[in-house]
């Protein structure tokens, strides 16, 4: 009898043993669930940090105050607050307004001005609309006059967005403008905001290569503006969630992208999407060359007869002659450019 209950005491403090040791292993998963967010969190932040660390030198050098957009919430008019946000709607979401499915016009190729202006013409070196009130109307040698704001919009509507002019004495218009003067109004008349327009990138020694840029255009560019250059249209196809670089639904060759020097910069600073201008992802070759391959593809033709009155204020990147040098087109279009710019040098102090 007494050694049942021996044994029965025995399998009892197994059992037991059993339990708690379950119990253990159920408690730490228990704590390891809790702590696990906090884990990848912290492994996050870690990366964050070695990321900023890694990026740091560059960043820590540049002490420049840069342009910023102030705040439309300061606005104390209420009417001129509502014409302001209204332009930036405009400015944000043009295609649903003026787009193939335009609710004021059907006007324009689909693609929005902050497409080209990121985020509504406020980004440093995103081809912001920081000088703009400052600067206009001012003098511009491919029209070989002097050009008000209505003007310049109006141009890119025409380019840009492969549309046409907009009314300038219409509500939209008045918009536009007024919420350009309003982004630009914290910079002194006669100057130019710090970080608007194209940050500076070195020309190669050579020839961009579009073979070369369509090997970057598919490792860096693809998963977003896709294959065939067509960008990616929202759910309710009012306007593109991601732009086309070529094709029917693009800008034109008339467009200030067109020029290789310029499409180059904004990608090297501003692309893929999120680079900020201290830490891009592209190099100047990989800049260079895709612009090339991008800049090859088919689009939209305008005629600009009138543009250039006076050659030899032409850019060396324009890509369409008459020209005032002996150099070839494609060279104008792909380079290589030093060649264009010592002669330059040469003419100018020739002409001294």
């Amino acid at each position: 009898m007494q050694n049942n209950e021996r044994d029965t005491d025995k399998e009892i403090r197994s059992l037991l043993s059993v339990i708690n040791i379950l119990l253990l292993v159920i408690g730490i998963l228990v704590v390891a669930i809790i702590a696990m967010p906090f884990i990848v969190y912290k492994s996050n932040q870690a990366d964050r940090t070695g990321q900023e660390i890694s990026a740091g030198p560059d960043l820590k050098k540049d002490t420049t105050t840069y342009w910023a957009a102030p705040d439309i919430n300061s606005i104390t008019d209420s009417n001129l607050k509502k014409q302001v946000e209204y332009g930036k709607e405009l400015v944000a979401h043009t295609s649903k307004y003026f787009g193939p499915n335009g609710s004021v016009l059907k006007m324009s190729n689909g693609m929005n001005c902050q497409n080209c202006h990121l985020q509504a013409g406020t980004v440093v070196y995103g081809n912001n609309y920081g000088s703009v009130a400052s600067l206009y109307p001012k003098f511009r040698a491919r029209s070989g006059g002097f050009e008000s704001i209505c003007k310049r919009v109006n141009d890119c509507f025409e380019r840009s967005l492969n549309g046409k002019e907009l009314d300038t004495t219409g509500n939209e218009m008045k918009a536009i403008k007024a919420y350009i003067d309003f982004v630009g109004s914290n910079v002194p008349k006669g100057t130019k905001a710090t970080g608007s327009g194209f940050k500076d990138l070195a020309y190669l020694d050579r020839a961009a290569d579009p073979g070369k840029g369509q090997t970057v255009y598919t490792a860096k560019c693809q998963s977003c503006h896709q294959a065939n250059g067509g960008g990616v249209l929202n759910i309710d196809k009012t306007e593109f969630t991601y732009p086309p670089l070529w094709g029917n639904s693009s800008f034109n060759d008339g467009a200030g992208l067109y020029r290789i020097s310029n499409f180059a910069r904004y990608v090297k600073y501003n692309m893929p999407l999120g680079t900020v201008h201290q830490s891009p992802q592209l190099s100047d070759e990989e800049a260079w060359d895709v612009a090339a391959f991008v800049l090859s593809q088919p689009r939209p033709h305008m005629d600009v007869p009138k543009d250039w009155p006076d050659k030899t204020q032409k850019p060396i990147d324009h890509p369409f002659g008459p020209y005032a040098d002996a150099f070839t087109e494609r060279q104008h279009k792909y380079g290589p450019f030093k060649p264009m710019l010592e002669e330059q040098k040469k003419k100018a102090a020739t002409a001294k």
